[in-house]
C-alpha cells in the first residue's frame, strides 16, 4: 500500500474500528450566543444552518428518532455498521449540563453508536460541560468540534463571530485536561483574508493539542448578511484552482498526526448562491490529491516531517500530540 499524502478521517476510523464509521447528524434544538442576544444578534454573517445540517431542514424529532432514521438510511446506502452521533446544528454545548446529559445519553445508547461528536463554539464550554463529555470516554470515542474558522480577530469581528482567537486558545487548553478528542473547523476565503492570512492560521495550529481538522471553502448562502454583501459586490470568492492550491499549502503546515475530516464541502442547492463549483466534492478531492502528487508534497512536509509520518497518530496513545522535529 502506498503511503498516503494526507491522513484521512476514514483511515483513522478504519484503523480504530476495522471499518469506515458514518456520522449521523442530529439537530437538538440549540441556538448560539451571537443569535440569542447574549453576545450578539444575527449570527455569523455566513451562517445559514440549513446549509450545514440536513436535519435543520426537517420537522423537529427526538434524538432517538433522528438517530434511528439516519442509521437506517446509512445501512441501506452504504451497508454501514458503526456510527458516530453528530450534534451538528448551532452550538451543541450551549445549555445547562442536566439538559445536555439527557441528549448525550440518548445519542450514545445504541450499541452500534461507537462515538459522539459535538459541534460548538469555543466560548460555549465550561469545566462542567467538559467533565460531562469526559464521563462517556471510558466506553465511547467522544469528539468536541470547535468552530475556529480563522485565527485573525479582525476577520472574526467582521463576520460577527462575537469571539476571539484567545477564546479558542482557552477552550483548547481547558479541553486538553480531559480524555476528549478535538476537531477544529477552518473556512478558507473569508472576506478580507489573503492566502497568507489563511496560512498563518494553519501555522498557528502547529502546537495546538488537537486531533482532527475540517477545512472548507466559504459558502454564500441565502438569507444571510454575507449573501447581501455578495450581491453588492462586497465579497470576492476564491475560484476552484485557488482553493485547491491553498488547501494543499495548508496541509503542508498541518501535523501529520491530525486526521482530516473534511477538505471540501457542498451545500444544498436550495440555499447555495456561490461557489457552484463546490458541488463537485469528489472532483475537488481528486484535484487536491493530484496537486499534492504533482508537487510531491504531503501533510506536515513544511514542518519537517517525512512522508512516512503521515497517519502515525494511530500508533500513539489517545490524545498524544507528536513533537515537532527540531
Amino acid at each position: 500500500m502506498n503511503q498516503p499524502r494526507y491522513f484521512s478521517f476514514r483511515q483513522y476510523t478504519k484503523d480504530l474500528y476495522g471499518t469506515k464509521v458514518h456520522k449521523v447528524s442530529i439537530d437538538a434544538g440549540f441556538t448560539c450566543p451571537n443569535i440569542d442576544g447574549l453576545k450578539g444578534t444575527g449570527g455569523c454573517t455566513f451562517c445559514n444552518n440549513a446549509g450545514f445540517s440536513v436535519n435543520t431542514r426537517k420537522e423537529t424529532q427526538s434524538v432517538a428518532e433522528q438517530l434511528t432514521k439516519g442509521m437506517t438510511a446509512l445501512r441501506k446506502r452504504y451497508q454501514a455498521t458503526k456510527f458516530i452521533a453528530y450534534f451538528q446544528a448551532f452550538s451543541n454545548t450551549y445549555a445547562p449540563v442536566a439538559h445536555l446529559q439527557k441528549l448525550y445519553d440518548a445519542a450514545l445508547e445504541p450499541d452500534e453508536v461507537v462515538g459522539m461528536s459535538v459541534g460548538t463554539r469555543p466560548d460555549c464550554v465550561s469545566p462542567a460541560t467538559l467533565r460531562l463529555l469526559d464521563s462517556y470516554t471510558a466506553e465511547k470515542d467522544v469528539w468536541i468540534e470547535y468552530g475556529l474558522q480563522t485565527s485573525h480577530d479582525r476577520t472574526l469581528k467582521a463576520i460577527n463571530r462575537c469571539e476571539t482567537y484567545a477564546d479558542f486558545q482557552r477552550a483548547v487548553e481547558m479541553t486538553a485536561g480531559y480524555n476528549l478528542k478535538v476537531c477544529v473547523h477552518l473556512i478558507l476565503g473569508l472576506p478580507g483574508e489573503t492566502v497568507e492570512d489563511m496560512l498563518v492560521t494553519a501555522e498557528r495550529l502547529r502546537d495546538v493539542p488537537y486531533h482532527s481538522l475540517k477545512v472548507h471553502i466559504l459558502h454564500i448562502m441565502s438569507d444571510t448578511q454575507m449573501a447581501r454583501d455578495y450581491a453588492f459586490g462586497c465579497v470576492r470568492m476564491m475560484d476552484r484552482d485557488a482553493y485547491v492550491d491553498t488547501t494543499v499549502r495548508v496541509l503542508e503546515r498541518i501535523r501529520p498526526d491530525v486526521s482530516m475530516q473534511r477538505l471540501t464541502a457542498d451545500a444544498p442547492l436550495s440555499v447555495l448562491i456561490a461557489p457552484m463549483w463546490c458541488m463537485d466534492k469528489d472532483g475537488i478531492l481528486q484535484d487536491i490529491l493530484q496537486e499534492m502528487e504533482r508537487r510531491d508534497t504531503w501533510q506536515g512536509k513544511l514542518l519537517g516531517y517525512p512522508r512516512n509520518a503521515v497517519g502515525v497518530y494511530k500508533q500513539g496513545a489517545p490524545g498524544e500530540v507528536l513533537a515537532v522535529p527540531a
